[in-house]
């Protein structure tokens, strides 16, 4: 299953592609490739008399590569952060009976799992399966321990940065997050809070700039309490971006003033402007979404029972993390690649093309086996020199 997903396939059908492929075999150390009905058996096995221990092995693995990836914080012009970005994304499972399957926030039938990033390289820490209908705030903060004891064994220099959408601006994620001293910003829902008086605190309160005529954008901080702290919980930063707009970009007068009003919860110490945008830069994360569903084709899990799909996605972020680790190793390699790359990342897509699905041949000769690769292929070099890169891990 894992080769399969490597190679941007999910579902057990495809495995037929391979059933006569020696490299496909040899490299997986298999005797034979099984057939699409025994993966699917034995996966069912698997969960049966496994559980969670397999999945908490296939997380003890990812978190052993992502010790031996470089995860590269953010910087400030006052710290150096790893971001951590968490948030749920769901997956269209419409006109299928899989267990699980249900009506997501989209307004689509699938499940609703939750992801969260780590470093500027996006690299998946965690993933967990969910039921479509979940709501996102619920297993949050059991997720985030999980993410926290992950962390843990990473060792990392830098202090870590928490970011989350307003589905997750709940007490019980801040009551978590700041009782193990890390950083947090998290969007905050609105609610029922009146736009009128975030016009006042910022007029009074906040940083006015004119983008253009007629917009007015108010940034700053104030100190308020989650309207679900308990007794004697100390207050908290909300950082706030106010925008009034009296006149569109095309020139034309409102009859009543537009207003537009954003804050976050968070404990940073940074000016409101540098904390606005790490929360726009939290966007990114919504790219590692279309990696992992577009590019590898984990959307539609293939399997109608829940626990054998909660397998296979975690399978796939150990699958994800592998191409991820290929692609930032030949990034690395500035004077092998056969195209000058102006990105920090190697999507997973350009990955599996470049470097997974590389034409070769595998020969027989004198009880050897040898890998035989076009010569003027453009990316032998890298491809080469990873590989001996790897032999030493």
């Amino acid at each position: 299953m894992f080769g399969l997903l490597v190679m941007g396939r999910s579902s057990f059908e495809e495995i037929a592609l391979f059933r006569n492929d020696p490299l496909f075999r040899s490299s997986l150390g298999l005797k034979q490739v099984p057939a699409k009905a025994t993966i699917r058996i034995y996966l069912g096995l698997i969960v049966r008399v496994l559980g969670d221990t397999i999945l908490k092995a296939i997380r003890e693995a990812n978190t052993f590569l992502l010790s031996n990836a470089k995860i590269t914080p953010v910087t400030t012009p006052s710290q150096s952060y790893i971001p951590v970005d968490v948030d749920v994304s769901t997956m269209d499972n419409s006109k299928s009976h899989k267990e699980g399957v249900s009506r997501t926030y989209m307004g689509t039938d699938g499940y609703a799992p939750i992801f969260s990033y780590i470093g500027a390289e996006g690299y998946m820490l965690d993933s967990e399966l969910r039921p479509g209908s979940q709501h996102s705030q619920k297993g949050t903060p059991e997720f985030l321990e999980r993410n926290l004891a992950q962390i843990e064994a990473l060792k990392l220099r830098h202090p870590i940065l928490f970011r989350l959408d307003g589905g997750n601006d709940a007490i019980d994620t801040i009551r978590t997050l700041n009782g193990k001293g890390c950083f947090f910003l998290i969007k905050r829902n609105l609610r029922k809070d009146n736009i009128d008086y975030w016009l006042d605190v910022a007029t009074a309160l906040g940083k006015a700039t004119h983008p253009r005529e007629g917009k007015t954008v108010y940034t700053g901080t104030i100190t308020k309490a989650h309207p679900k702290a308990e007794p004697g919980m100390p207050e908290l930063d909300v950082v706030f971006e106010v925008t009034l707009r009296t006149i569109d970009r095309n020139g034309n007068q409102f009859m009543l003033p537009d207003i537009e009003v954003e804050t976050w919860w968070t404990n940073l110490y940074e000016e409101p402007g540098t904390v606005i945008a790490l929360y726009h830069d939290h966007g990114t994360s919504e790219q590692y979404h279309s990696e992992l569903k577009s590019d590898m084709g984990v959307e539609r899990l293939p399997s109608g029972k829940m626990k054998v799909n909660a397998l296979v996605l975690t399978l796939a972020m150990f699958a994800f993390n592998t191409l991820r680790f290929i692609g930032q190793h030949a990034l690395a390699l500035p004077g092998l690649l056969p195209v000058v790359l102006e990105t920090r990342r190697k999507r997973i897509r350009k990955v599996i093309d470049d470097l997974i699905l590389i034409g070769c041949k595998l020969v027989w000769h004198s009880r050897q086996r040898t890998l035989r690769i076009w010569e003027n292929n453009p990316w032998l070099p890298v491809f080469k020199a990873l590989h001996s890169a790897f032999q030493a891990l």
